[in-house]
């Protein structure tokens, strides 16, 4: 729940920021001013709201969680099994365990001194991020994070790893995350493809041409990664993934 109230917090103090500003619409009343500039305020909000999903994505664990899932239902040879419902809410509750500290984080400093007036807005969105920013640049790869600076220096821009821009964080956190999403799944993979090959090089042997060695394959795959206890496995080393 309060990473919910995190992640809304974050969105309305930055529609609020960003519309803080006198609105100066000429010659209408200020009532009219007013009004405008509340409804321009809400449409702001609304808008960056369909978007807070995709910012949880972004700055988070997720995107490492789901592609590691999406890999091994496609290694074991199911289509739908997992549900794409289980798997994402599996990564969602995964994702607020690994980022309680961070969200306990940018309550404590950010969330709750804003909700008490003791900060302003500008104060609350930078108490925020600093958790997230922290949580990032522990977890991003040197050469992806040198990528976007490499670049952000070549427009002129001065870039700290202490105070690094978001901007450049935030894509270098993120391939960081999908290579190493696809590392895990090739691990993965990796025994469910050597079954492949042996059924494969059975049912050849014996003749049967017509029978495709996927569909002989699939309870053999399925019965090792439950004797495995693969399930328990792969959770647990994707949570100790993280730093």
């Amino acid at each position: 729940m309060r990473a919910l109230l995190v992640s809304l917090a974050i969105v309305v103090v930055t529609v609020t920021a960003a519309s803080a500003q006198q609105i100066d619409l000429g010659g209408i009343g200020q009532m009219n001013n007013t009004t405008v500039g509340y409804i321009i305020q809400m449409f702001g909000l609304l808008t960056v709201l369909s978007v807070a999903p995709g910012l949880l994505i972004m700055v988070t664990s997720f995107t490492r969680f789901i592609i590691a899932f999406s890999i091994l239902r496609a290694g074991i040879g199911l289509q739908s099994t997992p549900a794409n419902l289980i798997l994402i809410s599996l990564s969602l509750f995964m994702t607020f365990y690994v980022m309680a500290p961070t969200f306990d984080q940018a309550w404590n400093n950010g969330v709750k001194p804003l909700m008490d007036n003791q900060i302003n807005q500008t104060e609350a969105m930078e108490k925020i991020a600093d958790p997230f920013r922290t949580f990032m640049l522990r977890n991003v790869r040197d050469k992806d994070f040198d990528l976007f600076a490499d670049l952000a220096r070549e427009r002129g821009q001065t870039v700290s790893r202490d105070t690094v821009d978001l901007r450049i964080l935030v894509p270098a956190f993120m391939i960081s995350e999908i290579r190493r999403g696809f590392e895990i799944g090739f691990l993965i993979v990796l025994p469910f493809l050597v079954i492949d090959l042996i059924v494969a090089t059975i049912t050849m042997a014996m003749g049967m041409m017509m029978l495709p060695p996927t569909v002989v394959s699939l309870p053999f795959k399925i019965m090792f990664f439950v004797l495995i206890d693969g399930w328990n496995l792969l959770v647990g080393s994707l949570v100790r993934s993280f730093t």
